[in-house]
C-alpha cells in the first residue's frame, strides 16, 4: 500500500515538472519572438499608412485663434489697376444706389486700421487713386476725404493744429471725416449737378449761402483748378481760347454732410469786343463752375479764419471790374489760394497787346511742381492732381 502510494506521488511530480517546463519553453519562445519582429520593424523603412494627426482638421481652435480675427482680402469690383476703367465703373455706380453703396462699403474698408505697415501702405495708396478719380468726376468733396485719410499722423496732428481755430467753442480735438451712408446720397445729387458743362451766372450772396446751413463745422478745404488752353502746353491762347482758372470751397459739418461751390471770376461783355486786347477791362461777374473741365488741380483744408478771408475776398470782387492784364479769372484764383496758405510760382505770360497771370503758364508751373504753401505747412498736406492725358502728353514731352 504504501510503495503504491510512493509511485503515484512520483509520478504526479514528473508530469507537474514536465508541464511547468512545457509552459516555460512556450513564453520563452514567445517573447523571443516578439522581439526578432521589433528589431525587424525599426530596422525597415517607415511607410505612413495614416494621416498624421497634425494634419486631420479638427473642431477644436484654441482661445487665442478664437479671439484673433483673421484678415480676409475683400473682392470687390472696384479692385480695377486701370485708372481710367475704374473712373468709368464708378461713374456709372453713381447712377445705382446699390452700386453705390457698394462703392461706400469698400470705401469704408480702406479706413479699417491694419498693424501691418505694408497693408497700410496699400490702402494709402488706393485712398489717393480714389481721391484722383473723384476729383475728375467733379465729386471734390469726397475726393478731398479720401486725400484726407492718407496723411501721415504727423502731418494730420500739425493740420488739426491749424485747425484748431476752424471750429466753434465747442470743438473735440481729433476731428475724422468719415466715409459713411450720408456720402451715397451726397454723391448722388452732387453728381447730377456737374453733368453741365456749361456755368451759369452766381452771385456772391449765392456763393456765400450755400455755406449758411446752420451746421456746425468740422474742416475747410480750397481746391485751385486750372483749365489751360491748351492741355499740357505753356500756350496763352489758342485762337480765342484762354483757359480758365477757378476755385472751389468745401464745408465739412460734424454731422458728416457737407456743402461745397466751384466758382470763377469772369468777364461781363458790354460790348462785342469787352475783354479783349484792344478793350481789355469790362464788367465781371461770377459763374458755378461744378461742372467746368479742367486739367491741373492743387487742394488744401484750411482754417476757417482762411474760408473767411476768402469769402471776403469774393465780396470784394463782386464790385470791381475784370480787366485782361490785372484782374482776370486767374488774379482772383491766385489771390483766393494764396489767402489759403497756397502759392503758385511763374504765373505771367505775354499775349498781343498785353501781358500778365494766365491759365495756360499757371497751369504748366504746377505740373512742373511749381507750387508750395505759404503758411509753413509742408507740402505733403497739399492735394495734387492731374488730367492724365496731360500726364501722358507731359511724360512723352520729356522723353
Amino acid at each position: 500500500m504504501h510503495f503504491t502510494l510512493s509511485i503515484t506521488i512520483d509520478t504526479m511530480t514528473t508530469s507537474t515538472r514536465s508541464w511547468f517546463l512545457k509552459t516555460f519553453l512556450f513564453v520563452a519562445i514567445t517573447f523571443s519572438s516578439l522581439a526578432a519582429n521589433a528589431q525587424l520593424s525599426a530596422a525597415l523603412s517607415y511607410k505612413n499608412t495614416h494621416a498624421d494627426s497634425l494634419s486631420i482638421s479638427s473642431t477644436y481652435v484654441d482661445e487665442q485663434t478664437f479671439t484673433a480675427p483673421k484678415a480676409t482680402k475683400i473682392t470687390s469690383i472696384f479692385d480695377d489697376a486701370n485708372d481710367n476703367a475704374l473712373q468709368k465703373k464708378i461713374s456709372v455706380s453713381l447712377n445705382s444706389s446699390k452700386e453705390r453703396r457698394q462703392l461706400m462699403d469698400y470705401l469704408k474698408q480702406l479706413e479699417i486700421n491694419d498693424n501691418s505697415l505694408t497693408a497700410n501702405e496699400s490702402k494709402n495708396k488706393t485712398l489717393f487713386k480714389f481721391a484722383n478719380l473723384f476729383a475728375r468726376l467733379k465729386l471734390y468733396p469726397l475726393a478731398m476725404k479720401c486725400f484726407f485719410k492718407t496723411l501721415q499722423k504727423e502731418n494730420q496732428q500739425k493740420q488739426e493744429a491749424s485747425l484748431s481755430d476752424t471750429l466753434r467753442d465747442d470743438y473735440q480735438q481729433g476731428f475724422d471725416l468719415p466715409i459713411d451712408s450720408k456720402d451715397d446720397s451726397l454723391a448722388y445729387v452732387q453728381n447730377l449737378q456737374v453733368r453741365t458743362e456749361k456755368s451759369p451766372r452766381t452771385t456772391y450772396e449765392n456763393i456765400s449761402g450755400t455755406f449758411n446751413d446752420g451746421k456746425q463745422a468740422v474742416a475747410y478745404a480750397l481746391l485751385f483748378h486750372v483749365k489751360q488752353p491748351a492741355p499740357g502746353k505753356k500756350k496763352v491762347h489758342v485762337l480765342a481760347n484762354t483757359g480758365h482758372t477757378y476755385i472751389a470751397l468745401i464745408k465739412y459739418n460734424t454731422d458728416s454732410t457737407y456743402v461745397s461751390c466751384s466758382f470763377g471770376f469772369y468777364p461781363k461783355k458790354d460790348h462785342l469786343f469787352s475783354a479783349t486786347p484792344w478793350f481789355p477791362s469790362t464788367s465781371s461777374q461770377f459763374k458755378n463752375d461744378a461742372g467746368h473741365k479742367w486739367d491741373e488741380i492743387i487742394g488744401k483744408f484750411i482754417s476757417k479764419r482762411k474760408f473767411d478771408r476768402i469769402l471776403k475776398l469774393t465780396k470784394e470782387y463782386n464790385d470791381v471790374d475784370y480787366h485782361l492784364s490785372y484782374n482776370n479769372c486767374t488774379d482772383f484764383s491766385l489771390q483766393a489760394a494764396n489767402e489759403a496758405g497756397i502759392s503758385v510760382s511763374k504765373t505771367d505770360g505775354k499775349w498781343f497787346m498785353g501781358h500778365g497771370n494766365n491759365p495756360g503758364t499757371t497751369g504748366q508751373s504746377i505740373i512742373q511742381g511749381g507750387f508750395g504753401t505759404t503758411d509753413g505747412e509742408p507740402v505733403s498736406t497739399m492735394f495734387k492732381s492731374l488730367n492724365t492725358s496731360v500726364t501722358d502728353r507731359e511724360v512723352k514731352s520729356q522723353n
